[in-house]
């Protein structure tokens, strides 16, 4: 793992862990053992790990369009969303970066149609 140089809390979930400049927030769960949803393999190619960047969205550049495009294809997006696999930590920072996964953000994938209905 590249060298540590924030944390990244995962509101419901209450998990905290560290990321590392360069390193996307996919990556980071995946490399701390947090099962993050990600059909196409984090490569920007479907919107299953959309998050909403609650603290710190200032610290990354603006979405690109291809992550736009598929945003257009999430539900519950609103100007904190940005998909996991396309946030990459760019400096050191000492703020916590604080995200949320939308409850609509299932992977229709690997859960089936109704497993939102079924959750709530």
């Amino acid at each position: 793992m590249r060298g540590i140089m924030a944390k990244l809390h995962f509101i419901d979930e209450d998990k905290t862990f560290d990321v590392g400049v360069g390193q996307n927030f996919l990556e980071g769960a995946l490399d701390n053992g947090f099962d993050l949803d990600h059909a196409c393999g984090g490569v920007c190619a479907c919107s299953t790990c959309h998050i909403k960047v609650r603290e710190g969205f200032d610290l990354f550049p603006e979405a690109e369009e291809e992550e736009e495009d598929q945003l257009d294809n999430a539900r519950d997006v609103d100007l904190s969303s940005r998909l996991a696999c396309q946030c990459v930590l760019q400096e050191e920072t000492g703020q916590v970066i604080t995200v949320e996964i939308p409850f609509w953000n299932v992977n229709l994938v690997q859960e089936g149609p109704d497993a939102a209905r079924e959750s709530h």
